[in-house]
């Protein structure tokens, strides 16, 4: 599908991502995870000979394919459904790196299972999520996602497969000679964004357009990301907000597969800082169940705006990877159900114990799931003293 020459570039990027993502770049005798589907194996036959070379310990893991999945969540009992290996806690605990190449097969193949089975698998492996979460708080593990095409994403997005394989070239900057060097530029202009976002010291946050009218609220201790080398590509910007002063209604105009499911056209209400009303033009009941799955799934765990003169992105792609940094005529604006950021918290990373996550309304679930609106759109920032700017419009930042 790439060349050989893409291919190593795309390497390259991903090995660049790994060390971007981290306070310091990878070491000798780091343990590093590639976790690939099987239609991404050059890829991932390229990134490990990288990670061998650098002097890590490479361990490869080949995800269940559709039809396994479907298998399992067909024949597997409660027990089976909890299932932890042997030693995962331990293998997480040692980890310093993990890229994650994505390239499914199908994506609603597990529309015919009660998605209550699939939360359970997701509520069995938060514990393996938290322990990576607390070692990329201390500076000592990093990650990044990847997409390799296939003909059933290109199908799901109304694309020949040749016209996605050049979407995820042109976004990934691999028809540059020097890509690398490219997402180290880009990673500048982020830096000098984040800094404008973080000096406004906004109280509140108001999303208006077509469908949408919600109000989020950053909250103390909080500061800006974006391109931090965890998704390639990446052109968003976003925090983890105090998920106690949402309230509004929120459209994705854009569909999300999630975990062999499709929903289509999600609209959320929230009041005090919960969702209270969910539905969908597709896929309601997942949807209601996702948000059901623990005491987080309802609440908001990320916030998310896309400058269209960054990405090139401009078709929806069937993937979240992609499609939450979809750049367009618009933009994007993107939340997510569930989980935050940790990294997102402004102070040392140290003193964000359980208990101050909690009083600073950081949000905790096994879930996090990002809905995207691409439509023209306005946000305005509430800021000290009773003042207000608009902050993004027409697609960019007005900075």
């Amino acid at each position: 599908m790439f060349s050989p020459l893409v291919l190593e570039r795309y390497a390259d990027v991903l090995v660049w991502a790994l060390d971007a993502s981290r306070p310091a770049p990878l070491r000798r005798g780091d343990i590093a995870l590639v976790r690939f589907d099987i239609a991404a194996l050059d890829l991932a036959r390229a990134v490990a000979a990288r990670l061998v070379d650098r002097g890590l310990h490479t361990l490869h893991r080949l995800n269940r394919t559709p039809g396994m999945e479907l298998d399992f969540f067909e024949a597997a009992d409660d027990a089976q459904l909890g299932f932890v290996a042997p030693g995962s806690a331990e293998l997480h605990a040692a980890l310093g790196a993990s890229v994650h190449l994505l390239a499914p097969d199908a994506l609603t193949h597990l529309a015919g299972i009660d998605p209550a089975r699939i939360a359970s698998v997701s509520r069995a492996k938060k514990p393996l999520r938290d322990i990576l979460e607390r070692r990329e708080q201390q500076g000592v593990f990093s990650w990044t996602l990847c997409l390799w095409p296939t003909a059933e994403l290109a199908a799901r997005a109304g694309l020949s497969l040749e016209d996605y394989a050049a979407q995820i070239v042109r976004a990934c900057h691999l028809d540059d000679p020097d890509p690398v060097a490219r997402w180290q530029e880009a990673l500048e202009r982020m830096r000098e964004l984040r800094a404008w976002l973080d000096g406004l010291e906004a109280t509140q946050l108001h999303v208006e357009s077509a469908g949408v009218d919600l109000v989020v609220t950053p909250g103390q201790s909080r500061r800006w990301l974006g391109l931090t080398g965890h998704n390639i590509p990446s052109f968003e910007l976003y925090l983890s907000p105090d998920w106690r002063g949402t309230r509004g209604v929120y459209y994705a105009d854009q569909p999300t597969f999630r975990s062999g499911n499709l929903v289509r056209g999600a609209r959320l209400w929230f009041e005090g800082g919960r969702v209270v009303r969910a539905q969908a033009e597709e896929g309601e009941r997942f949807l209601r169940d996702q948000i059901a799955m623990d005491d987080g799934s309802d609440k908001l765990g990320e916030f998310s705006l896309t400058d269209r003169r960054f990405s090139a992105i401009d078709r929806f792609m069937a993937m979240t990877l992609f499609d939450e940094n979809y750049g367009g005529a618009n933009g994007n604006c993107h939340v997510a159900l569930g989980a935050s950021y940790p990294s997102t918290y402004a102070g040392d990373q140290d003193d964000l114990t359980p208990e101050r996550r909690r009083d600073l309304g950081f949000n905790t679930s096994a879930l996090h799931w990002d809905l995207v609106n691409t439509g023209p759109k306005t946000v305005t920032a509430h800021l000290s003293g009773g003042r207000r700017r608009v902050i993004y419009e027409n697609g960019e930042f007005t900075c």
